[in-house]
């Protein structure tokens, strides 16, 4: 008896754990399949600002510290206000597409150019004025001056942005991102024997490779343009309309506290950046610190990926209206992102010693990114795993409480820790980086705990309530209506 009792028991769990296998392998094709090409775009999109990084920093220090301070701060600063705001986009298309409104989608979207283009307007001084800014900021006039040039070739390149995000979220959201990074890794291809004909070829330099950058970049968005308006995006594509315009407010709102969530974070990393500006050595200290930095953000873009695939899926399941599913998601998201983590930290622990050199030739940098490696791979580690816990915030349409843990980790803890470790115990661009651990780490803990904490079940109500209130009906259900 006892002996026919353990045995069914022992079946039973071996069953439990067969479906539970049965069930983690389900989800994870869901999480990949939006996930890898998602990971594919941003890495190679990503990497036309490597390359020319790259490019740069093997004509000239000074300008390779120029397009650092540029990089990491003008064009982080609109950038982050872009991703932020369009991350609205993401929240509302995904829930949208959970919900079967697929035709509000395109409206969505359409809202979302309407708000990034009037912002980026809004930022355009940023560019323009480089030079006088970036001396305000005290950095060396020699930095500032080459800044003010690269600043001004920026512009072209943020403003492709405001439309290859948001048309990536809304292509992302119906699972049909495949073709985003198809253009993007074509972006990617174009972008280096372009580059390296305008710099070496055509003998234009600087110039030369940051035209390169504008062009491979209006590339990509043409590319997309192509294919939503070219009817391969038929259920959620139905047009320009003047319902863009309508209830444009409260999507304001939402991009507004999902532009403050991101732009908190990015906004952290391009303060770091100027700090180091401060240093004995600005040029070694800036270029140095910036290729580190575009590691750690190269890397990440593959978090960033699995991020956007943490705000479909947690965002399609509260539109369908199923809080256990999303709850089970949450869980294959961050397991799945912990175990790339390691993986990176692994490499860099192995590689950091000789990534400086192929970014320059300058010694001194390159010394300086190898003292940084160390430091470069538990930040990997980390950046494994609280985008992720982003990515459910923005599926949840939970920006507002992030966007306070951002400010806190980042600025109340992070960002004095490093300046202090940086200036006061003098260890230099490594105190500045234990800083930004600092501040990851925090904020890793606390999203951790808001999602712990989240009650699944009234964030379905909450989002089937906002669907409801913003929905408008298509042609086709005006159509049935007056048929019936």
């Amino acid at each position: 008896m006892d002996n026919s009792m353990q045995e069914s028991e022992l079946s039973a769990a071996a069953e439990q754990k067969g479906e539970l296998k049965g069930r983690i392998c389900e989800e994870s094709k869901k999480i990949w399949r939006v996930a890898l090409p998602s990971i594919v775009a941003r890495v190679t999109s990503f990497g036309t600002i490597i390359v020319t990084q790259s490019f740069i920093g093997h004509i000239s220090s000074l300008d390779l510290a120029a397009y650092a301070l540029v990089q990491t701060m003008s064009e982080r600063f609109a950038n982050g206000i872009v991703i932020g705001m369009s991350s609205a986009t993401e929240t509302l298309c995904g829930q949208a597409f959970g919900a079967k409104q697929y035709h509000m989608m395109g409206i969505f979207l359409q809202r979302s150019w309407l708000v990034d283009l009037a912002t980026l307007t809004v930022l355009l001084p940023i560019f323009i004025f480089g030079t006088p800014i970036f001396n305000l900021l005290g950095e060396k006039h020699e930095i500032a001056k080459s800044a003010g040039s690269i600043s001004l070739w920026f512009i072209l390149f943020v403003y492709s942005i405001a439309f290859s995000i948001t048309i990536q979220m809304y292509l992302q959201a119906q699972q049909k991102n495949m073709i985003i990074a198809w253009l993007s890794a074509t972006q990617f291809v174009v972008h280096i024997p372009l580059s390296w004909l305008f710099v070496y070829v055509l003998d234009w330099g600087t110039n030369g490779a940051m035209a390169a950058l504008s062009i491979s970049s209006w590339l990509l968005v043409c590319g997309e343009f192509i294919y939503i308006f070219g009817g391969w995006c038929a259920d959620s594509w139905k047009g320009f309309s003047f319902a863009a315009f309508k209830d444009i407010f409260p999507v304001v709102k939402l991009s507004i506290s999902s532009g403050l969530m991101v732009c908190l974070e990015l906004w952290y990393y391009a303060i770091l950046v100027l700090l180091a500006g401060y240093m004995k050595n600005a040029e070694a200290s800036i270029s140095a610190f910036s290729i580190c930095l575009n590691v750690l953000a190269w890397i990440f873009m593959i978090s960033v990926g699995i991020m956007g695939s943490a705000t479909v899926r947690v965002a399609n399941e509260l539109g369908r209206g199923d809080a256990k599913a999303t709850k089970f998601s949450i869980k294959v998201l961050i397991g799945t992102s912990v175990l790339i983590g390691l993986l990176f930290w692994i490499l860099c622990l192995v590689f950091g010693n000789k990534l400086g050199y192929v970014f320059t030739n300058e010694e001194e940098v390159a010394r300086t990114v190898s003292d940084l490696s160390l430091l470069l791979a538990f930040s990997v580690l980390l950046s494994g795993i609280y985008p992720v816990l982003s990515g459910v915030a923005v599926g949840a349409g939970l920006q507002t409480k992030a966007a306070i843990i951002n400010l806190v980790c980042f600025y109340v803890i992070g960002l004095p820790i490093g300046a202090v470790l940086g200036y006061v115990f003098q260890l230099q661009v490594k105190g500045i980086w234990m800083g930004m651990i600092s501040g990851v780490v925090a904020e890793t803990l606390a999203l951790s705990f808001m999602i712990w904490r989240t009650n699944w079940d009234q964030e379905v109500s909450i989002t089937s309530a906002r669907l409801k209130r913003w929905y408008l009906e298509s042609a086709e259900d005006n159509k049935q209506s007056s048929d019936s």
